[in-house]
């Protein structure tokens, strides 16, 4: 599957939340996430445009694998997901196979469902420590299917009234603040 998502800064969750529920989008439960993103032993995932992390929100664990982003324009990207039973074990085997911890990015996320042109988007609005807030408009499509989610995806956003993406990754935004200045 490819992952389509866009992404904004936000100033005024508020008024997103009232555009939301005014375009018929519907609410789910809010949940904390954290992410532990891993470095790879052999190559430089900030260089080949990758990602190896494992969510955990609650009980619940998510070893997910994104590919490099493949438009200019969107995030669109191969995604691969499996669920962890043992999710621990799971990060031990990593790190005896020479991946190693990067950071983790912990964040609140509301998540609302937004039905357009006959696809659910999931539309999530971040809190994310250390970063702030963000939007996130999302929808998984087949390669044959692709063009037309991002499609969907991009006039999502402009009814929304979003301008500016984001095409960074959270892991690498909080990365690059973390970073101290240079003294030129």
């Amino acid at each position: 599957m490819l992952e389509v998502e866009v992404k904004y800064r936000l100033t005024d969750t508020g008024a997103l939340v009232e555009r939301l529920l005014t375009l018929g989008a519907q609410a789910k439960s809010p949940m904390a996430q954290s992410d532990l993103y891993f470095s790879h032993p052999a190559r430089d995932f900030a260089q080949t445009d990758e990602a190896l992390r494992v969510r955990s929100v609650g009980g619940e664990s998510v070893a997910t694998y994104k590919g490099a982003k493949i438009d200019t324009h969107t995030k669109t990207r191969r995604e691969i997901e499996t669920h962890l039973t043992d999710a621990p074990a799971f990060v031990q085997m990593l790190e005896a196979l020479g991946f190693a911890r990067v950071a983790t990015v912990t964040k609140c996320r509301q998540p609302f469902l937004l039905a357009r042109e006959g696809r659910t988007l999931e539309v999530s609005i971040d809190d994310v420590e250390g970063l702030g807030h963000f939007v996130e408009i999302e929808a998984m499509a087949q390669p044959a299917d692709l063009q037309e989610a991002r499609r969907c995806v991009t006039a999502a956003a402009e009814s929304l009234g979003l301008e500016h993406g984001e095409r960074r990754g959270y892991l690498e935004m909080l990365l690059q603040a973390q970073q101290p200045p240079t003294v030129g």
